[in-house]
């Protein structure tokens, strides 16, 4: 079956479907109103669906309305990285790599992944952001970036995952505070700290997985902060405002009058994991996982 449906008509719906508003969104178009609502005739006549359900002052998607914004959003993302890799292939790059991260990741693991990786590949460009495991996963799925880096032990089922590094969790301590390395004997020394943790929407399950330290230990923390960037805590717990426990790989952070304590007596451990989406049609991917 053959449709007339051009890539402006696309851009046409989305920017209805996100303003739900015929004149805001055709101000954003820089078209009339009623040109706007003829192109939006156009595609519901020619997929003969019915995408808005329109009242007096209200715009309203309707289920089929819901599912094309999904599917053209993603699509579009995708179109358009294509045509920003052929432009990078026309000034002689290879193409883009768009990279996803928790904090952690950055100590070593990406550092050492560059390195390797421009080693055969010198004419990559890497764009690197530091974002929160949701957002990568939301990123992954829109292919707003290319492959994330996150504390998560499930992702959604269009996405992959593999384990790049377990490791153990370490306290973080104000320099001069009274428990150090020398006294340490277990967690249920310091019931009664006051404790600085990453948000539980950072990660759900590594949120979980530190609940279940202090229940081993017999607590329940009290939790006087949480947030979700190490150097948020680390400020912090240099204050004198709380400890905390991070992973491993962030006890190489400098800067700060704090101490760490790895934590190398306790069951639970914390994987850093590579998510990526399979769908995802860069020409840079199957480099970039033979190395991992």
């Amino acid at each position: 079956m053959s449709y007339q449906i051009e890539i402006r008509h696309i851009r046409y719906f989305l920017a209805v479907a996100e303003e739900l508003h015929f004149r805001k969104a055709a101000e954003k178009l820089f078209i009339s109103q009623p040109g706007l609502s003829r192109q939006i005739k156009f595609i519901e006549e020619e997929l003969d669906v019915v995408l808005f359900e329109r009242h007096n002052r209200k715009v309203v998607l309707t289920k089929v309305g819901e599912y094309l914004k999904e599917e053209f959003t993603k699509q579009l993302k995708s179109f358009n990285n294509t045509l920003d890799n052929a432009k990078l292939l026309q000034k002689g790059k290879k193409g883009e790599l768009k990279i996803g991260y928790v904090g952690s990741a950055m100590q070593k693991v990406i550092p050492n992944l560059l390195l390797n990786f421009e080693q055969y590949n010198p004419d990559i460009v890497f764009n690197l952001k530091e974002i929160d495991n949701q957002k990568q996963i939301e990123d992954l799925s829109s292919f707003s970036i290319d492959i994330g880096f996150v504390r998560l032990e499930r992702v959604p089922r269009n996405l992959e995952i593999k384990t790049i590094l377990k490791e153990n969790f370490c306290l973080v301590l104000p320099e001069k505070y009274h428990i150090n390395s020398k006294n340490f004997e277990n967690l249920s020394q310091l019931k009664s700290a006051s404790f600085i943790l990453f948000d539980a929407n950072y990660s759900a399950s590594y949120y979980e997985k530190v609940m279940q330290i202090f229940d081993d230990c017999g607590f329940s923390p009290l939790v006087s902060h949480n947030t979700i960037h190490s150097s948020s805590i680390f400020k912090l717990v240099e204050n004198n405002l709380g400890i905390s426990i991070v992973p491993k790989s962030l006890a190489k952070k400098r800067g700060y009058h704090i101490q760490f304590i790895e934590l190398d007596m306790i069951p639970q451990k914390t994987t850093l994991s590579l998510v990526w989406n399979s769908k995802n049609n860069n020409p840079i991917m199957n480099d970039i996982l033979n190395l991992l």
